[in-house]
């Protein structure tokens, strides 16, 4: 079993949360990546969120959210991703850079659109009553 090491970015603003697809794609994902040799958690958060959405993370509001376990989307069963979420505050305007193709903000109702542990995480925001 292979496990993706992922950072992500969870942004809610009123019950909706943050998330992109990727040019090729079918599914959304929270937006993040996996971390380059030598990187910590913050460094990854902030350069992908950076690279993805053309906005700088304000890392003294980093705050761990939680970490999940899920199957990898688009890769053979038994590739599991971890993804380490962070909550923080950001400076400058959302918009699609690098690989990013759009920006949308998703509701539960959306989560058939979204990878399988982006699935985990969405159930849980709407569990804890973040997610409408």
């Amino acid at each position: 079993m292979s496990v993706i090491d992922k950072i992500a970015w969870i942004r809610l603003e009123d019950g909706v949360i943050l998330s992109s697809r990727s040019r090729g794609k079918d599914v959304y994902y929270i937006p993040g990546g996996k971390r380059e040799p030598g990187e910590g958690d913050l460094d990854t958060l902030v350069r992908e969120i950076r690279e993805e959405l053309s906005v700088a993370i304000v890392p003294d509001s980093a705050e761990h959210f939680g970490t999940f376990h899920g199957q990898a989307h688009g890769h053979a069963g038994g590739t599991l991703v971890r993804m380490t979420c962070y909550t923080a505050d950001y400076q400058g305007v959302l918009r699609a850079g690098g690989e990013i193709e759009e920006i949308v903000w998703l509701t539960h109702a959306d989560r058939h659109r979204v990878s399988p542990v982006d699935q985990i995480i969405f159930d849980h925001l709407r569990e804890t009553a973040l997610l409408r």
